[in-house]
């Protein structure tokens, strides 16, 4: 299957729209793009899906597979991975590729970066318009065509900072 890069679905809601306006938008949406790919629209690919629009931050698939497991007990794992990498594929989500023991997913599409906290490992969107205009160096050119680019960050978060402070 090939990722179809023109029909790129943006999950993170509209904040100018109500939620079951944005929610039905999305939904109409996610349903042409799997029509558009040939792919059938199954009720746990729905649930998977629906998940993403509720989740935040940069879920793991286990941690989607928990939550769907209140309402789907027999639900596998490997479904979600399953269908996790197709929706990567479709572009829904993009899936991370970040030093960690467990494959992350991002359903923020815009551009941005990743600032990554090296003790707690939780995962934070940063933008930087800067970086993403900045214009590279020729020897980039000689390497081949560039794409795109995503800059990560790895520190200590604010959070973590304080922990430490009052320890």
């Amino acid at each position: 299957m090939a990722p179809y890069a023109y029909s790129y679905l943006r999950i993170i809601p509209n904040k100018t729209m109500s939620t079951n306006t944005t929610n039905q938008h999305t939904y109409e949406q996610f349903k042409l793009l799997c029509e558009q790919a040939g792919i059938k629209l199954t009720h746990q690919r729905l649930e998977i899906f629906q998940e993403l629009m509720e989740v935040k931050g940069h879920p793991s698939a286990e941690a989607i597979h928990s939550k769907l497991q209140e309402r789907m007990p027999t639900i596998a794992l490997d479904t979600v991975y399953r269908t996790l990498a197709t929706f990567d594929q479709l572009g829904v989500l993009k899936k991370l590729h970040i030093g960690s023991d467990k494959t992350l997913f991002d359903t923020n599409l815009d551009i941005h970066h990743h600032f990554v906290c090296t003790q707690c490992n939780k995962v934070e969107d940063i933008y930087w318009p800067d970086f993403d205009q900045f214009s590279l160096p020729q020897q980039f050119g000689e390497l081949g065509e560039v794409h795109s680019r995503h800059l990560e960050l790895h520190g200590v978060c604010a959070d973590c900072q304080k922990k430490q402070s009052s320890d």
